[in-house]
């Protein structure tokens, strides 16, 4: 798997395919193998890039605190590092907010935004107490209690198909780069304008049985942007893409086919 020194950091990321650039942001406290069926759907017609994370999977891990706009940062680092100036991006959870903050500093380097059981609220202060006070119980005692308690709200215990992969990437997350990115996200701004004044075509996806980020929340992300779509997968719930995957993916093949250029 190629890497690259990047702002301080060796940033992993898969890099597959040609064609239109389709970058794929993963979620918490995942890695960049979350986006393993769409990596091997689109890089047959796509350049799809899928990174992990400052803190996640093979990328440098940095204690203390990891803002939306660091990651941010870092994406578009690697981007112009790639020779990307121009892509599609998608982002489940976390990632989904990472992606509104690239579309806060860079939208001009978008070409379409999809935004996967997500919602762009700022945190509330018994969600920063609740963050904050989650990042010192993963540091103080690891990942896999917390990987335990939340697999079934992570994948709808019906689908224990996705269930293994989801709990194996929980656990191998490094206690630190989790803490750093929670710490981060309990400061997180409100991203409600952003989206409302977007001129970005999107695409708004979600679990039908999602309850971090339920069907309510996309709706009313639908209702912000104005050149959207909104599609709801039956029978998932906080990670589509790995539940139900062909359902996933035909809702974004067809997003993506409506970005297409005339020739």
């Amino acid at each position: 798997m190629p890497s690259a020194e990047i702002n301080g950091l060796t940033i992993g990321y898969e890099d597959h395919g040609t064609g239109p650039a389709l970058v794929l942001v993963h979620g918490h406290p995942f890695d960049r193998t979350m986006w393993q069926p769409q990596i091997d759907r689109f890089s047959a017609t796509h350049r799809v890039v899928a990174p992990d994370l400052r803190g996640y999977g093979t990328t440098s891990v940095v204690p203390g605190i990891t803002p939306l706009s660091t990651f941010a940062e870092d994406l578009a680092a690697l981007l112009d590092h790639l020779g990307i100036e121009e892509f599609v991006l998608a982002g489940l959870s976390m990632g989904g907010q990472i992606a509104m903050e690239c579309l806060r500093l860079f939208p001009g380097r978008i070409r379409g935004l999809v935004l996967a059981d997500t919602f762009p609220a700022a945190e509330t202060e018994e969600g920063k107490a609740g963050r904050r006070a989650l990042a010192d119980r993963l540091v103080r005692e690891g990942m896999k209690g917390y990987a335990d308690e939340v697999l079934d709200r992570m994948v709808a215990p019906y689908n224990t198909h996705a269930a293994a992969h989801v709990h194996r990437m929980m656990c191998a997350t490094d206690p630190e780069g989790a803490a750093a990115a929670l710490r981060g996200r309990a400061e997180r701004p409100d991203y409600t304008s952003v989206l409302s004044s977007a001129s970005v075509p999107a695409l708004v996806i979600v679990g039908r049985d999602d309850t971090y980020t339920p069907v309510a929340d996309a709706e009313a992300m639908h209702g912000l942007l104005p050149h959207s779509t909104l599609v709801v997968v039956e029978r998932a719930a906080h990670l589509p893409n790995l539940e139900r995957p062909e359902d996933f993916d035909a809702a974004l093949g067809a997003f993506l086919d409506s970005l297409v250029r005339p020739s």
